[in-house]
């Protein structure tokens, strides 16, 4: 079974692939061989990004046109000196400060030894509708890459092969698979399409389907450092587990817009941003006191607490109703990314 939903990522690069054209078309004709790089951008932070991640203290933002922007103080940014694709990039992943994977349309995934100043082509499906969405490696040798319809694939020599797999048998292997999120000691999960959650105790050997009480699709999640995880998605629905994600809880997130991306801060506060400028906050889920943000004035607000310590969420929106993809807790503080690239933290 095939279902027509759509995750947002893809919607956003849609979307962003216009913007980008039209920065690309001021260049003129080019080379086939150049066709198959990322363009050298002016404003390269102006591009669509649509995930981020840490490389150590670097930050390292992906997007479209197969763009990767990079940032050492978390204020400003330049663009990766060598990117061998356009193909818009949906997913990045980091092991330590030097070695990273990114992945995207055309069932592309690219890899970098430098800290994402340099990649190399992993895998590439050039012409072919196949979207992955999320890319996580374990170490250096074994990482997996999931998108659309079921789509999985796996590699045990750091990037040089990969296989496909069926992570569920039936029907339900033919789910969109949106989102890895690890979560240690082997645990790693899948967002996934319609309220399901895939669950791995073995780094993704064998899988799990837990079908949660969501009627919308998970985007995104994270393993907080109390040990409890958090998936989020569409329509603002938000959803938590205590037991390893054996059994799973909604909690009133004082939004319906969709979720897209979470991190957790040094002093264990959450912050969750989403579609419409959307962002959520919530205090230290180690059990100490809550931290309150107020949202600035003329933005919608409200305050959801929960029965369990530590979870007392505050939505705020911003003016520009940009449309959040990604959030990073740099060196200065929080880096946000939309369909305009890098925007302002407030």
């Amino acid at each position: 079974m095939k279902r027509q939903f759509i995750p947002l990522c893809l919607v956003l690069a849609a979307l962003g692939a216009a913007g980008a054209g039209a920065a690309v078309a001021d260049q003129g004709p080019a080379a086939a061989s150049e066709l198959r790089v990322a363009p050298q951008l002016v404003h390269a932070d102006k591009t669509a990004i649509y995930a981020s991640a840490l490389a150590g203290r670097r930050i390292v933002a992906v997007g479209d046109y197969g763009v990767v922007i990079l940032s050492d103080d978390g204020k400003s940014f330049r663009q990766a000196a060598a990117v061998p694709t356009r193909a818009p990039l949906t997913s990045v992943y980091f092991i330590d400060d030097k070695q990273g994977w990114a992945a995207g349309h055309d069932g592309t995934v690219i890899a970098t030894r430098d800290g994402g100043e340099h990649w190399q082509i992993a895998r590439e499906e050039r012409g072919k509708d196949r979207v992955l969405l999320s890319v996580w490696f374990e170490n250096a040798s074994h990482g997996l890459a999931i998108g659309q319809f079921g789509l999985a694939l796996e590699t045990k020599d750091g990037g040089k092969t990969w296989q496909e797999r069926k992570l569920i048998a039936g029907e339900a292997g033919e789910i969109h698979l949106i989102e890895l999120v690890p979560a240690g000691g082997g645990l790693l999960f899948v967002a996934a399409e319609a309220g399901a959650i895939l669950r791995s105790d073995d780094n993704g050997a064998t899988w799990k389907l837990i079908q949660t009480d969501n009627k919308g699709s998970f985007w995104t999640g994270l393993a907080l450092r109390d040990g409890s995880i958090l998936m989020a998605g569409l329509r603002g629905h938000l959803f938590r587990s205590d037991d390893r994600g054996l059994t799973w809880k909604e909690i009133a997130s004082g939004t319906q817009q969709s979720l897209t991306a979470i991190v957790q801060h040094a002093d264990g506060s959450v912050r969750i941003v989403g579609a419409s400028g959307v962002s959520l906050s919530c205090g230290d889920h180690r059990g100490g006191p809550p931290l309150r943000f107020t949202a600035p004035a003329g933005r919608a607000s409200v305050s959801v607490s929960s029965d369990d310590a530590g979870q007392v969420f505050e939505a705020s929106v911003r003016a520009d109703r940009a449309g959040l993809t990604s959030v990073a807790a740099g060196p200065a503080g929080d880096v946000l990314f939309s369909v305009l690239g890098v925007v302002p933290n407030n």
